[in-house]
């Protein structure tokens, strides 16, 4: 096989079944490392296991509720939900915890994780091929459905937190958007551009080169524990540009030091022109 060719044979690849069961086993293990979903695997299996689900595929149940299509229907997949149960159990309850031991490795953690990426590449095109179905050449359609594909997994975390008893409003990916939702995003951008012809490469070549990047930033990443984002400096910059250079709120907040007797010396000003207004008011009573 010639070089040039290795995009589209790339393209060809089949998800089922390693490149999904890696993808079942990385969403399990990141499950698990949540704090306390172990006790939540002791107190209620049967919570963990609707936890461990919608951590597999989240990203069919969000995209079908958003085409009105019933969020049930990965459950008519018996194989991949029989496959990813296989995984919830092993990593939950295997005796000594061999199988997450295992799979905690740095070798056999990287495998699945560049796998779990290559599946994201084919959740995004798919949502977005969907989308074109039912809405044709409804382009915002396709990047949200594409995006909700994805990352559907991230994007209704708040749910599948709140199956574990867990409520935490202000995690809200649309408020803290983690790496993997943003390049998600950016993903279901591009291959939109690519549907409609506004983006001049092929299907092959551009699935080719996204998943390369994904790859390998989720390898360095990991090599090197950095929770920067590789797009940090890229959103930092469009931030200045299109909406100014405004301080957050903590930094705000942190200016305002408190003065000796308790009150806050940024509100020092404002009360003194309210003694001086009385004051003069008086004055011009008496």
């Amino acid at each position: 096989m010639e070089l040039w060719q290795l995009p589209l044979s790339f393209s060809r690849l089949r998800m089922f079944p390693f490149f999904d069961l890696a993808h079942y086993v990385a969403s399990v293990l990141a499950l698990k490392e949540q704090r306390g979903v172990v006790e939540v695997s002791v107190r209620s299996p049967v919570a963990c296991w609707f936890s461990a689900m919608l951590y597999c595929f989240g990203g069919s149940v969000l995209s079908s509720l958003m085409l009105g299509e019933p969020p049930v229907a990965f459950l008519a997949k018996t194989i991949n939900i029989l496959l990813a149960s296989s995984v919830w159990y092993l990593v939950f309850y295997c005796p000594e915890d061999m199988f997450y031991r295992c799979f905690s490795l740095m070798p056999l953690r990287l495998l699945v994780a560049g796998m779990k990426e290559v599946t994201r590449t084919w959740k995004i095109t798919d949502g977005i091929e969907h989308a074109n179905t039912v809405y044709k050449d409804a382009w915002l359609v396709m990047i949200a459905v594409g995006w909700a594909r994805g990352a559907g997994g991230g994007l209704i975390s708040n749910f599948e937190q709140l199956v574990r008893g867990v409520w935490k409003p202000e995690t809200n990916e649309l408020l803290q958007m983690s790496y993997p939702v943003k390049i998600t995003l950016i993903g279901a951008v591009l291959f939109t551009l690519q549907r409609r012809q506004y983006l001049p490469i092929a299907k092959h070549n551009l699935m080719f080169l996204y998943t390369i990047f994904l790859v390998v930033f989720k390898v360095k990443m990991m090599l090197t524990r950095g929770a920067a984002s590789p797009l940090a400096p890229f959103e930092a910059a469009l931030g200045r540009m299109f909406f100014g250079s405004q301080k957050t709120p903590s930094k705000v907040t942190s200016e305002g030091v408190t003065s000796s007797n308790g009150s806050s010396v940024c509100h020092q000003p404002s009360e003194q022109h309210h003694e001086g207004a009385k004051k003069k008011q008086a004055k011009k009573t008496e």
